[in-house]
């Protein structure tokens, strides 16, 4: 079976981990520390902050930056939950914007419409590991000083103009679950210039606590700390971000090249002023490809290939959401679209040539295997 994710572990790593475990300093030390060293040199910032995952980076980000209940926040519909799962435990609003065809990601041409009194920052996504158009999204957070939080959860490594995200944002946020191109299992982090944010969340994510006097607290806060267990684990995943990514922009082009000329087959989108890293490759399966999305996904399992949607439905369509905000079918056009076409390809660095040629392969093949 070629697996659409696949996990590598420097063969170091248990020594790594035993030397933690004998050390008995297991949370937020020493190497959580060195891993926000890392984190701070991948995305050119002055800090990082280590938490327990990508969804806790993104709620210490929004009350980092003062959300509070009533306040909006701009974001898109078709992403995973936590993107606005965090904007609802801040008791604040989601206003979602359709996305790019192109890009999958939030269409710049169509926020300023949005925008209102109460609006108080926009949370991009990078989905998919392609960046978002911050060079447009800036001028207008910064025409109607609104903040940015990136959720680059997907996107680690990500280059927009030549430039991290993090560059083009207030704070950027990333994960380190299991199937993210650098992972701990579970993690995440958040990355800034501003030191008072960097402060705040160095609080927030110890219940509130000053970092200099135990048990005095300054404010509500959660428990996101990290361990030194998993950070060694991030430590040794992050010196191959470079030659990971490298081989994932690869292994993408080749399906892409593989791929090109099928009719109904759209390949993901390159982009000169965006670097793409390729946390997933998404094609769709539009009405001109003989299998609907569902049908090829079953027909490339039953010949050894897994793949998957990400993401089924637009995130207004949830029952909960739909109680906070209305919604009603064609509100999203392009989003509900693309849920119904996406299907997400392996293209991990492990991938072997052959199993990306039998990849495309089976969906050349697979056009002519309807019933």
């Amino acid at each position: 079976m070629i697996n659409l994710t696949n996990i590598y572990l420097d063969k170091k790593i248990a020594t790594e981990v035993q030397k933690v475990l004998l050390s008995k300093s297991l949370v937020q030390g020493e190497k959580v520390r060195e891993l926000e060293a890392e984190m701070s040199k991948v995305n050119e910032t002055r800090y990082a902050v280590v938490v327990n995952s990508g969804t806790a980076a993104l709620h210490t980000a929004l009350v980092a930056i003062g959300l509070r209940e009533g306040d909006e926040v701009i974001t898109t519909p078709f992403s995973f939950i936590a993107t606005v799962n965090t904007i609802l435990m801040c008791k604040a609003k989601p206003v979602f914007i359709d996305v790019n065809k192109e890009t999958f990601t939030i269409d710049p041409d169509l926020i300023e419409d949005r925008i209102s009194k109460k609006t108080k920052a926009i949370v991009t996504v990078d989905l998919y590991g392609q960046t978002c158009d911050y060079k447009k999204i800036s001028k207008i957070a910064k025409k109607y000083n609104l903040k940015i939080i990136s959720d680059s959860c997907q996107a680690i490594g990500a280059m927009y103009k030549s430039k991290p995200i993090a560059k083009w944002v207030d704070i950027a946020c990333f994960s380190f679950y299991a199937t993210k191109n650098i992972m701990m299992g579970e993690g995440g982090a958040l990355v800034t210039n501003n030191r008072k944010v960097f402060e705040f969340a160095k609080r927030f994510r110890q219940h509130g606590q000053d970092m200099e006097k135990p048990y005095f607290y300054h404010h509500l806060g959660y428990n996101y700390r990290s361990t030194d267990i998993l950070a060694v684990i991030g430590l040794s995943q992050i010196k191959f971000l470079k030659k990971w990514t490298k081989q994932r922009y690869d292994n993408a082009c080749k399906l892409i090249k593989g791929l090109k000329g099928i009719p109904g087959i759209i390949t993901p989108n390159l982009r000169v002023e965006g670097e793409h890293v390729f946390h997933q490759f998404t094609i769709r399966i539009t009405k001109d490809y003989p299998l609907l999305r569902d049908q090829l996904r079953s027909y490339l399992f039953d010949h050894g290939v897994r793949s998957g949607v990400y993401y089924p439905c637009v995130l207004a369509e949830y029952p909960f959401i739909k109680e906070i905000i209305p919604y009603n079918k064609d509100m999203y056009p392009v989003a509900e679209e693309l849920s119904s076409q996406v299907l997400s390809l392996p293209v991990h660095p492990m991938l072997k040539n052959s199993e990306i040629k039998k990849i495309v392969s089976l969906i050349k093949k697979g056009a002519n295997e309807k019933n």
